[in-house]
């Protein structure tokens, strides 16, 4: 059996609550769309210390948010232990992204420079904000920097370990 470091998991959502008697559970998603997160299964949650695997048994939109069944969860009391708890997947489960995109998680830990080579910090996480999605940048402080590629974003070298922005380092 493979043992997987805890950074090999990447959250895409959290239990918020209890839906019904049965186990359903409310889960907060942080896939776009929401209910993408119904295309992984198993799920794991981190509990005393250590990566467990739930199965999905069943899953839907509901709302403006997403319930879901895992199995060996079959009621309510069962499910509540899991509220608060992040959800996560392998990066073994994503697709591989197309060619010239990247993941989120990926652009994490990247050195970030501007056109003037001046070294602004590091890629802390991403927002969402509605107009545009803001990298957070910490460096010797924190920036919001609008993620609008090819105007703001100049380029993103995963490999290289770097974005380049068109930043100015005062702001």
């Amino acid at each position: 059996m493979m043992v997987m470091a805890k950074d090999d998991y990447l959250p895409v959502g959290k239990i918020s609550g209890l839906f019904g008697v049965r186990g359903w559970v409310k889960i907060y998603s942080y896939t776009q769309p929401r209910d993408n997160i119904l295309n992984y299964s198993p799920w794991y949650f981190w509990i005393d210390g250590r990566w467990q695997a739930f199965q999905l048994a069943d899953g839907k939109a509901h709302g403006k948010g997403v319930v879901a069944l895992l199995q060996g969860l079959d009621d309510r009391d069962a499910a509540a232990a899991l509220i608060d708890t992040e959800i996560a997947i392998t990066r073994g489960q994503l697709p591989p992204p197309e060619e010239g995109e990247f993941y989120w998680a990926d652009m994490e830990g990247l050195r970030v420079v501007n056109t003037e080579h001046c070294e602004l910090g590091v890629v802390d996480h991403f927002m969402e904000t509605g107009a545009n999605d803001v990298m957070v940048v910490s460096g010797e402080r924190e920036r919001l920097i609008p993620f609008i590629r090819d105007q703001v974003i100049i380029k993103v070298d995963i490999a290289g370990g770097y974005v380049v922005v068109d930043w100015d380092a005062d702001f």
